[in-house]
Order: C-alpha cells, then structure tokens, then sequence
C-alpha cells in the first residue's frame, strides 16, 4: 500500500512532537505548583511538584516511545512484532481516553486533536495487520460434532 508509510511518519512525528509537549506542560505546572506553596489535603507541596516531575517525565517517555515506535514502522514498512503491537494498541486507548477527559477540560479543539493522533494511530495498525495466511485453517465440523 502506498500510503501506510506516510502514515505511520506522520503519526510518529506528531507522537514526538506532543511527547515534547507534554513534558514542558508538565515542567510549566510544576513551576506553577511550586510557587503556590499550597497543600491539597495535608500533602506535601515538594512531593506533589516531584510527582508532577516524574509523571512528566514517564509520560512523555511513553509517547516518544509510540512516536519512535511509529517511525520505525513507517521506516521499515513491515508489520510491528506482538511487542510493539500491544504498545501502539495501549498508545490509542490512551489517546481515546484523555481525548474524553480533555473534551471538558480544554475545549474541542483539543479534543479534535486528540481524535486525529488517535486514528493516525489506529490507522497504522489497520494498515499494518499482520497477514491472516499465518493460522491454521479450522477443519469443517460434520454432524455438529467437533473432531477429537
């Protein structure tokens, strides 16, 4: 197919792009949460802006690492073994999930975003399913009774 490598380019780029982009979100309200001061039920204010550090930090790991996933497949043009597979498949769930949240938060044009990635995504998959000549074909069942 011609174009499920530009596809997959093009959801991989964007995959790094918002990876970088979630990590300085994540340094922004982190600089914001530190200079507040402010406690949320007795918990420490250093420790929330470390989690808030962490999380970006993982968070934008794990993007990049869908994006780098995606280039690569874009790259090589083969199906993704089971590994990467469950990664692009948790990568779109993701996608699907905070594109609910985002709606109420942010607005709809984050959430038109979100929406985009996720088919970018989800259309590399499509694209890139493993060929079915690879399972045994099923025998015929005769008289409603499976063989033993």
């Amino acid at each position: 197919m011609v174009t499920r490598r530009p596809i997959a380019l093009t959801a991989g780029i964007v995959l790094v792009l918002e990876a970088v982009g979630l990590v300085l979100l994540h340094m922004v309200l982190a600089k914001v949460m530190g200079g507040q001061r402010m406690s949320l039920d007795g918990l420490d204010p250093d420790l929330m802006v470390t989690a808030i550090w962490i999380m970006g930090g993982v968070f934008g790991a794990y993007v990049a690492l869908c994006g780098a996933l995606l280039v690569l497949l874009g790259v090589r043009d083969r199906p993704p073994g089971r590994a990467a597979r469950i990664v692009l498949i948790s990568c779109a769930i993701t996608h699907g999930v905070l594109g609910a949240v985002v709606v109420g938060l942010v607005g709809w044009a984050a959430f038109a975003y979100m929406m985009v990635v996720l088919g970018l995504v989800v259309a590399s998959l499509v694209l890139y399913a493993p060929a079915d000549e690879e399972r045994e074909p099923t025998p015929p069942v005769e008289g409603g009774v499976a063989p033993a």
